[in-house]
């Protein structure tokens, strides 16, 4: 198969557990963009991140940040997709999260602002699980988010026990047309982790979105990831490549489990079989 597109993970696929991204997964990168394949990142993480692990590249690639939320190139930073959540229902999963005792940490699309996090609580509240740095600086705390009027919105992050999300997901999910969601299980420092979106907000159906525009189709599109987030696009792509160190589902579903892990290069072993690169 002539594979045109490349979409990647960030975190337990493309990066190592210290998060970096290993020379022999940037080699693989340059070498394919050298071929033609657009390489686009898909990643849960906000823009801004994902841009400054992807700098060193110098290349000009995409990414579907946010969990498919915004797309933006990072040769000029301009959006090329953005996807928000309605008002109503922001205010509604907000309503039923404290009554429930969960309090979300809002991924906004404010990269020019200088700032991408809402919060309620302090940094440091036992809720978010460490999923906030302590050295974070683009994180704004504000008194109470039913004051926040910009439509800016793209994700609700929960955290907790896995069963408690779970139940939490059930009592708001009740029309599924409402939202887009899933729990994550990878995440070793957080632990699990609910994001709530835009009922299009998937990585992958805004991979699909992008490589219409550029006349490709599914099966030319190769995609690698680890959690519950990636399993849409893994499932449903030309070739989907789980991580070894992928979760049960992701495994369930993809065409190719890699041999070896993130922290052992294991995207640029698997893409250099399929892409026959010595």
């Amino acid at each position: 198969m002539n594979y045109k597109l490349v979409a990647i993970d960030l975190d337990g696929t493309l990066l190592d557990d210290n998060k970096i991204l290993t020379v022999e997964n940037r080699d693989i990168l340059k070498k394919l963009i050298d071929k033609g394949v657009e390489i686009v990142i898909a990643t849960g993480r906000r823009y801004w991140a994902a841009k400054n692990f992807m700098k060193d590249l110098n290349e000009n690639i995409v990414i579907i940040s946010n969990n498919g939320n915004v797309i933006r190139n990072i040769k000029d930073d301009k959006i090329i997709l953005e996807k928000y959540i309605n008002r109503k229902d922001f205010i509604y999963i907000l309503e039923q999260g404290k009554k429930n005792n969960l309090y979300p940490i809002v991924h906004i699309n404010g990269y020019e602002k200088g700032y991408d996090f809402l919060i309620e609580k302090n940094q440091d509240y036992k809720g978010y699980n460490n999923y906030l740095d302590n050295k974070e600086d683009r994180c704004k705390k504000i008194n109470n988010f039913l004051e926040y009027k910009e439509n800016n919105i793209m994700v609700l992050c929960y955290f907790g026990d896995y069963e408690k999300l779970n139940r939490f997901i059930n009592i708001i999910s009740q029309d599924d047309k409402r939202f887009s969601y899933h729990i994550m299980t990878n995440l070793k420092k957080v632990g699990p982790m609910l994001e709530i979106m835009n009922p299009l907000g998937s990585k992958w159906k805004s991979i699909l979105e992008y490589s219409k525009g550029k006349g490709i189709s599914r099966e030319e599109i190769i995609t690698l990831g680890d959690d519950n987030n990636d399993m849409e696009m893994i499932k449903n792509s030309g070739c989907g490549i789980a991580m070894k160190n992928a979760n049960k589902q992701v495994k369930e579903v993809s065409d190719i489990i890699s041999s070896e892990d993130n922290n052992n290069s294991g995207v640029a072993i698997e893409l250099k079989k399929v892409f026959n690169i010595k």
